[in-house]
């Protein structure tokens, strides 16, 4: 099996109140870009452990990697002996970006599962399987376009599909952001506001919108005060291109919205020719929705 899951952005993100159970309910706009990792399973030999390897981006581990969490969940859903499985996971998409990388692989890993095995689960069994693997995982087994997630992410109603030609440049800095780090920090800051208006995205002009939406994300002031350089970074963005710059998910990648891959792909060639030092060592990518592989990229 051959699987290229794909990355997303929040377009909207808001973060109530940690509940008893440790979680915080959601609400998200979340858009599926053509940015993809490359993961390919196959079945082993006799009944040993499965096996991992992992190339591609800096940072890529093999060890308790979540493609291995998701064939052991899978496993343990089906309740029998099964084969082990060998996979090779090439990551292309950011790190620790706020894109879901790894939320992708493990609903990609589930499908190549079931379908090496020759199983099923039920949809119920399957919801399960991928919440438990994450709060972004039931988004990506759901195989929509763009959706409305809620809750703890189980909740996932599709969104209309966006317009064909809505591009995005991707800049992920070199910070590593950890999920669980922003969201403790958003309690400490006490961030959460009942009475804050919730952004909703205009589908048929996602552009349009962008103005509406880039402070539409809760967790950035949470963000910054990990890393306040992700401030200058987002002034110098919107200083070369002109146009309003949004964070997904817990950050660090910053993210713009464009018209078509003609506007998009010379905004990031010309991010790159302004050699700004703020941008340096960032990873630059133009999108499309479709994919799996970028329009452009640097390096």
């Amino acid at each position: 099996m051959h699987a290229r899951p794909r990355a997303k952005v929040n377009l909207t993100l808001s973060v109530g109140e940690r509940g008893r159970d440790g979680y915080h309910p959601l609400e998200s706009a979340f858009l599926r870009i053509g940015l993809a990792d490359d993961l390919t399973v196959a079945l082993g030999d006799g009944l040993g452990a499965d096996v991992l390897t992992v190339s591609g981006r800096p940072g890529a581990d093999a060890t308790d990697n979540i493609v291995l969490r998701a064939f052991d969940a899978v496993r343990r859903a089906i309740g029998a002996e099964l084969p082990p499985l060998v996979a090779h996971l090439d990551k292309r998409i950011p790190i620790t970006a706020g894109l879901a990388g790894g939320s992708a692989d493990a609903a990609a890993a589930v499908d190549c599962a079931l379908q090496m095995w020759g199983a099923a689960l039920s949809p119920a069994a399957l919801a399960n399987v991928a919440l438990d693997l994450g709060a972004d995982v039931p988004f990506f087994a759901g195989n929509a376009a763009a959706a409305l997630v809620r809750g703890r992410g189980e909740h996932v109603q599709p969104l209309p599909q966006p317009p064909a030609d809505v591009t995005l440049v991707l800049v992920t800095p070199q910070v590593a952001l950890s999920t669980t780090a922003v969201f403790a920090r958003f309690d400490d800051l006490k961030l959460f506001d009942p009475g804050k208006k919730r952004e909703t995205p205009n589908w048929s002009d996602l552009v349009a919108s962008a103005e509406r939406l880039r402070d539409a994300n809760d967790l950035w002031p949470a963000a910054l005060t990990i890393a306040p350089e992700l401030a200058g970074l987002r002034d110098e963005l919107e200083r070369l291109t002109g146009r309003p710059w949004l964070m997904s998910g817990s950050g660090s990648t910053l993210f713009a919205i464009y018209g078509s891959a003609d506007e998009s792909v010379p905004a990031a060639r010309s991010l790159v020719a302004s050699e700004s030092e703020i941008l340096g060592g960032a990873i630059i990518n133009a999108v499309d929705l479709i994919g799996p592989d970028p329009l452009w990229r640097y390096p």
